[in-house]
């Protein structure tokens, strides 16, 4: 007999095909996913609003499909929690600002819309950092997210909230989404899989500067098999985000099978550029030694990349001034110090600092090349610390050194941004502190399908070694952090718009 607990640790994958087998029920499947969320959740703080009973009638709706025999969607059954960056039609979406605290949008924007027409179930949001600044998930109106592994340490952010959710099984199927490493970091930091895919591959309808490739909306899993599974569900063109073009999403259910013995591998501490605490270029060096002999070569190598931070610092700045401008005219402090930050960075430049970096950004992608021409993938640590704690905004000092601004410590994932090759993080056994290590695996340009198949084969491998493989965390001994992770939110959150209490640990509020 199946029990709660087996059925919400199987992956999305496995789910999908017993649910298409009729040999569970999306009902059944659902009410295991509240339970758990119900149990864990007020540890972590990692699902925000919630609509449980639509869900409940999406569910039966799904079941009386399956025993109908008619097609299913790739996700048909899911339970899905959805960023809070994302427009979910009926359920609030507060993008983590009081701003935002009573927004309930009439529409999904298209990444929801497609994965709900694929078949996934709405079950609520996932938390981030107010408008997804910075990689601590912790705002005002929701309070932080925890790390699953110890809630007294950060998550990661952006997407925090669904790395969390994933390791912990509180949900199947959680959404993602990337700029400077917003898919990467959060999944690294809790033992999951994230993939930021090259621009163009998902649609991204909410962005405000369209043409922009620094900011693309990706899938998270518990294995790169589940990431595939949603990628397919949600990639294709839509003209909400005019990079994206025609492709066939059916093609990344099952990436190309690679002979890890025939890859030509390079690695890379920092990229050069990037300052990494001496810890964790220690235990990098020890998973390279634990792994080098898959490959047919696996070699040191350097990059020379141009100004890649102040790059960054103008494009990011472009972004977070076209969204905020409105706000921040009406009134600076409505805005949280990483978001206003932000806007008055990119309100000093000119026209002239945005020219240089765009023509920089490109200078960045051909010297990038240069590696891909002598090698097929390179590997790097996704970030360059261990989880600190929640209370902290960010890693202020990298091995003494004072970081420039609240994002710098990101550049392990921002530079490969700014080159715009696909990119996954894996999860990659413990740190030196007993943390989730993830290892960053960053492919050749648009080789998305590729990229995927080198991370499954290295998956695969990983599994046969405690130093490599996937951490779990222990949710049966989770405590309560200190202090409360709720401790920051500054008033009750409000209803969702389908009724429901709006916080999966509405109790903890």
């Amino acid at each position: 007999m199946t029990t709660s607990d087996d059925l919400v640790s199987r992956s999305a994958v496995e789910l999908r095909r017993l649910i298409g087998g009729k040999e569970i029920s999306p009902v059944e499947l659902l009410e295991a996913c509240i339970a758990r969320i119900e149990a864990v959740n007020p540890f972590i703080n990692a699902v925000t609003a919630t609509c449980y009973e639509r869900a409940r009638a999406e569910a039966r709706a799904a079941e009386r499909d399956v025993m109908a025999g008619g097609a299913l969607g790739l996700l048909h059954g899911l339970p899905l929690g959805v960023k809070d960056l994302e427009a979910t039609a009926g359920l609030l979406t507060t993008y983590g600002s009081p701003l935002y605290r009573a927004n309930v949008p009439a529409e999904d924007n298209v990444l929801v819309a497609r994965l709900r027409a694929a078949g996934a179930v709405v079950v609520g949001k996932t938390n981030i950092p107010e408008m997804g600044a910075g990689a601590n998930s912790r705002n005002v109106v929701w309070g932080a997210t925890g790390n699953p592994f110890n809630p007294n340490l950060n998550a990661g952010g952006s997407s925090g909230g669904s790395a969390a959710a994933l390791a912990t099984d509180m949900l199947p199927v959680c959404t993602g989404s990337d700029t400077g490493g917003s898919l990467r970091i959060p999944a690294s930091k809790c033992g999951v899989v994230g993939f930021r895919p090259s621009p163009g591959v998902v649609p991204s309808s909410r962005k405000l500067l369209g043409w922009t490739p620094i900011s693309v909306v990706g899938p998270m899993g518990r294995t790169v098999a589940d990431a595939c599974l949603q990628l397919a569900a949600s990639a294709g063109l839509s003209a909400g985000d005019p990079l994206t073009y025609e492709l066939d999403p059916a093609s990344f259910l099952v990436p190309p099978q690679v002979d890890l013995g025939s890859l030509r591998v390079a690695w890379t501490e920092d990229f050069g550029a990037c300052a990494v605490d001496d810890g964790i270029r220690r235990v990098f060096r020890g998973k390279i030694d634990a792994m080098k002999h898959l490959f047919r070569s696996c070699d040191e190598v350097k990059f020379e990349l141009g100004d890649v931070h102040r790059c960054f610092d103008v494009l990011r700045a472009e972004s977070f001034v076209a969204g905020m401008n409105e706000a921040y005219q009406r009134d600076p402090a409505s805005l949280g110090p990483n978001t206003r930050a932000n806007y008055e960075m990119g309100a000093k430049m000119s026209l002239v600092d945005s020219a240089w970096a765009q023509a920089e950004q490109t200078r960045i992608l051909a010297r990038f090349q240069q590696v891909y021409r002598d090698y097929d993938v390179v590997l790097s640590p996704t970030t360059p610390v261990s989880p600190f704690p929640w209370t902290e905004l960010y890693a202020d000092t990298i091995n003494g050194e004072k970081q420039e601004n609240y994002y710098r410590w990101l550049a392990l994932t921002y530079v490969v941004t700014l080159a715009t090759h696909p990119a996954i993080t894996l999860p990659c056994g413990l740190d030196h502190a007993g943390m989730p290590f993830g290892l960053q695996v960053v492919g050749g340009f648009r080789r998305d399908r590729h990229t995927l198949g080198v991370a499954q084969a290295m998956e695969q491998a990983f599994a046969a070694s405690p130093a490599l493989r996937r951490p779990l965390p222990d949710v049966r001994n989770l405590r309560a952090p200190e202090p409360a992770l709720t401790s920051i939110v500054t008033s009750p959150p409000v209803l969702d718009g389908t009724g429901a209490t709006a916080g999966g640990n509405a109790s903890a509020v």
